[in-house]
């Protein structure tokens, strides 16, 4: 990971507190600032609220990239890509998330805490956060997910 002092939003449902912990550690290791935006306890809670916390600490620039976590990470990241701007790719592992960095300006990783081991999803988000977008034939793709986009 490189800090560079790259804000990191992080949230999770009431199955992803434990690994967005393990996220946050390392995060914090590299020197990345971050915010969590929730849930704290394994109390049923319910996953779209954290993941809007998130879309919005991304949208209003208070972060660069958000990291999202429930149980199989697909939840969470259907309710991130219902926000404008927002590019949240569903990660298993260090390749799909470089991929979704580099062809697709992912902006927001989601991952499974239920299917992706922690020592995967602290790869994947190296990889996600050391990843530029390519750019190039990519742009005209990522143009019409988003038609307000700027690449970062």
């Amino acid at each position: 990971m490189t800090p560079q002092d790259v804000p990191v939003a992080l949230g999770s449902d009431h199955a992803g507190v434990a690994l967005k912990a393990t996220l946050i550690e390392a995060l914090q290791a590299a020197g990345h600032p971050t915010f969590d935006m929730g849930t704290t306890g394994t109390e049923s809670v319910d996953y779209p609220d954290f993941a809007d916390a998130v879309a919005q600490a991304v949208m209003d620039g208070r972060a660069r990239f958000g990291v999202l976590v429930c149980g199989t990470g697909i939840g969470i990241s259907m309710a991130a890509n219902r926000h404008a701007g927002i590019r949240c790719a569903l990660v298993h592992d260090m390749t799909v998330a470089r991929l979704s960095r580099e062809h697709n300006d992912a902006n927001v990783m989601a991952v499974g805490a239920r299917v992706t081991g922690p020592e995967v999803a602290l790869d994947a988000l190296r990889a996600f956060l050391a990843t530029p977008f390519a750019g190039g034939r990519h742009e005209r793709r990522v143009r019409k997910l988003t038609p307000d986009w700027s690449p970062r």
